[in-house]
């Protein structure tokens, strides 16, 4: 651990999706009339089994099966199960030595906070379509860092936060290039931390594997692919000790008994992820058609679309107005589209693109 002390500041708050709250008191629509596409969380999440009332009533089981689970479902050594990735993003400042950290100008909003509030230099990155001019043209000629496949890291960098695939953009980087990016970082002691909380769609682009190795950090989410969002349940994958810093860090009862014993079952359950694999994909590619139909410019995951557009503010309020609620990007204007759950999502979606922008 750095062993550093805190101030009594705390980080900045950080906006997400699925603040519908704030869409109906600001244009006076009920609840029961949004479509909210705000999060990339799967729409037709796991459907959730019966819970022993028992564990409602009793302290959470730490020394379950639960990680063991996990370990083998992500096929790593080490397994740490947390109050979701948010508690891991909070604790790995405590956990490293203190060093400049790279980090993307557009990806999940909560580590640069986390690491800057903590002491860590924070140095901004561009790759992917951040770094074409046609997409981002301001962006791409700033002086941020442009990071690409095969090449040597900033020799001053000591770790590297890679979200894969990237929030909200949707780049996807390939294992040998993160591979690579670890080996550089581990020869100077340092680390790259990758969050794959939408990679259980693509497995194939996970790390998982490799994160036993010294310097390498991987965090899992349930909440994206599984839907599982208000189960609040992450795991850390990394080297045992680190896990073990991590674990006496967080202290006991992290994870609720239910949440346990749900994520467990999903885990488990492969017939449920394999149909779920089939069919994600389609339901994306039928987004990015809708998306493309109305002439936007879309980049893709399984679980969203991302869209660069200049006037993404005026669009994002258009939507709303109809009932429909997408995330908001103001570093670089761009908005963010879920999947809609059904029928009557996909034709509200296609009805509210119709609308001109005012």
């Amino acid at each position: 651990m750095n062993g550093h002390s805190h101030t009594d500041a705390l980080p900045p708050h950080v906006a997400h999706g699925g603040n519908l709250d704030e869409a109906i008191q600001r244009h006076g629509i009920a609840r029961e009339h949004w479509l909210d596409l705000s999060t990339g969380i799967n729409p037709n999440g796991y459907p959730v089994p019966p819970i022993d009332p028992q564990a409602w009533l009793r302290l959470p089981d730490d020394h379950d099966d639960l990680e063991a689970v996990a370990a083998a479902h992500y096929g790593c050594e080490n397994a740490l199960a947390l109050a979701g990735t948010q508690a891991a993003i909070r604790m790995l400042p405590l956990l490293l030595a203190r060093g400049t950290v790279g980090i993307s100008t557009l990806t999940y909003g909560e580590y640069a906070p986390a690491f800057e509030h903590a002491g860590f230099p924070v140095e901004r990155f561009v790759s992917g379509p951040l770094a074409d001019a046609t997409v981002c043209k301001s962006l791409a000629q700033s002086e941020a860092t442009h990071l690409m496949a095969g090449q040597r890291l900033p020799g001053h960098w000591r770790y590297l936060v890679i979200v894969n695939p990237n929030n909200p953009t949707a780049e996807v980087f390939d294992p040998a290039t993160l591979l690579d990016w670890h080996s550089q970082l581990a020869a100077r002691g340092g680390c790259l931390i990758v969050d794959e909380a939408f990679a259980d769609a693509t497995p194939a682009s996970s790390i998982a594997f490799a994160s036993g190795r010294a310097g390498l950090v991987v965090l899992r989410s349930v909440g994206k692919f599984f839907g599982l969002a208000g189960a609040r349940v992450g795991f850390l994958l990394a080297q045992s000790t680190l896990i073990d810093a991590a674990r006496r860090l967080s202290g006991p009862w992290t994870v609720t008994g239910p949440a346990r014993a749900v994520v467990r079952a999903a885990l488990l359950d492969t017939a449920w992820q394999q149909a779920t694999r089939a069919q994600l994909p389609l339901a994306a590619e039928r987004l990015a058609r809708l998306l493309e139909a109305h002439d936007l410019c879309v980049f893709r995951t399984a679980l969203f679309a991302w869209v660069p557009h200049p006037h993404a503010a005026e669009l994002h309020e258009a939507l709303a107005k109809t009932g429909i609620w997408v995330r908001y990007f103001d570093r670089i204007p761009s908005l963010r589209f879920g999947l809609p759950r059904d029928e009557t999502g996909w034709k509200a979606l296609n009805e509210g693109l119709r609308r001109p922008i005012r």
